[in-house]
């Protein structure tokens, strides 16, 4: 059985391909969900804001993905409305747990892509509970986003190993 190696990298924020990273993350971030969105609850559905946060953190290190999981939401609320501040805590904790994993376990496998999205999704859950002071609110990810997560899991899963080289 043949091993595919996945080359993942650490960019820094004095290299230039870091922003150039963030800036294709982003605009992907900016795109996908409004073609989600002509979808009825595409985007409460299918979570697409948080694709390309998750890829390029897992594949040019937390730095791009930070940068990525911050201009993504403030751009997509300033363009499109969209609601900022849980958005923005999801964003924040899945670009450091994807970074995070990626740093760590110098590979791509389901399992860890589901943890990396599984916690960002309890941990940022937590925290819009405390913002909104709505637990019914809180879980609308958990309740309708479920098919989302999947699409993170797997979707990312084939883009880092197949595509992404």
């Amino acid at each position: 059985m043949e091993t595919k190696t996945v080359k993942l990298y650490s960019l820094d924020y004095n290299n230039v391909k870091t922003y150039l990273a963030a800036s294709l993350f982003i605009l992907g971030n900016l795109a996908l969900p409004q073609l989600f969105h002509l979808i009825p609850q595409g985007g409460i559905t299918w979570l697409p804001i948080y694709f390309f946060t998750l890829v390029g953190a897992y594949k040019f290190g937390w730095k791009v993905g930070l940068l990525t999981a911050v201009l993504s939401p403030v751009l997509n609320s300033l363009l499109f409305g969209m609601p900022l501040p849980a958005i923005l805590l999801k964003s924040v904790l899945l670009a450091v747990a994807a970074g995070w994993a990626a740093h760590r376990f110098q590979r791509i496998s389901l399992p860890i892509l589901l943890a990396v999205v599984l916690f960002y999704q309890v941990a940022g859950t937590l925290g819009e509970w405390a913002m909104v002071g709505s637990f019914f609110r809180a879980v609308q990810d958990f309740r309708i986003g479920v098919p989302g997560m999947g699409l993170q899991v797997a979707g990312e899963y084939l883009l880092l190993k197949y595509s992404l080289q």
